[in-house]
């Protein structure tokens, strides 16, 4: 069995605007199970934006998270008026997962960070100058070269599909994502996976959560 110690870093609005780009949503529990069939997961960190007044639908989605096995950081999404009157919501919550991912490094083997901002380039150099093992997993055409560049591994969503898709909850594509590949595999492993069945929990839908990109 592997024994490297794993921590998982995921960047909620990364991962809602890939899961619309390629049209099918996660399963959280799911990726949970993927990587800790490839070692020890040491901690998996969920990082999103929340309006002031949130409704019920987005505390159980976040909720949901927790129960799971994630630690989940939140941030209040801010609404600014720019001079020209357009109203628009931004937040980040870059620090708070670099912050996560450099203080905890003595308890993890391999950084998995599903993201692709390229802010997060010089913390993956730091990890591994400090002999980490770093992972990006997201998709072409939302990964900066920096990052990709910077990481020991590059993981595609769409080779993932069959173990990370939540069966029956699509979002509507926004039709930037090019065609799907027939030959979706597991990467990691080097050969297929099996496709586990959710539970009740995770019948929340992204429609739950916030819309990061509003």
């Amino acid at each position: 069995m592997n024994s490297q110690r794993i921590a998982l870093f995921v960047d909620g609005a990364s991962i809602y605007s890939a899961a619309k780009r390629l049209g099918w949503n996660f399963d959280h529990r799911k990726v949970l199970e993927y990587f800790r069939e490839r070692g020890r997961l040491h901690n998996a960190f969920y990082y999103t934006a929340l309006p002031a007044q949130f409704d019920d639908k987005q505390k159980r989605f976040t909720d949901a998270l927790t129960y799971m096995g994630y630690t989940v950081r939140t941030q209040p999404l801010r609404e600014t008026v720019d001079d020209s009157g357009v109203s628009y919501r931004q937040t980040s919550l870059d620090i708070e997962l670099v912050t996560d991912l450099l203080t905890g490094l003595d308890h993890f083997d391999a950084a998995v960070l599903m993201s692709g901002g390229g802010g997060f380039e010089r913390p993956l150099e730091v990890l591994r100058a400090r002999g980490k093992r770093t992972v990006v997993v997201s998709i072409p055409e939302m990964t900066s070269y920096e990052l990709r560049n910077a990481a020991d591994e590059y993981l595609d969503l769409r080779d993932l599909r069959q173990r990370f898709e939540r069966p029956g909850y699509r979002l509507p594509s926004d039709g930037r994502a090019g065609a799907e590949r027939g030959d979706e595999r597991d990467t990691w492993a080097g050969r297929p996976q099996p496709v586990r069945s959710g539970d009740p929990l995770e019948r929340l839908s992204y429609a739950g959560a916030v819309n990061h990109e509003g």
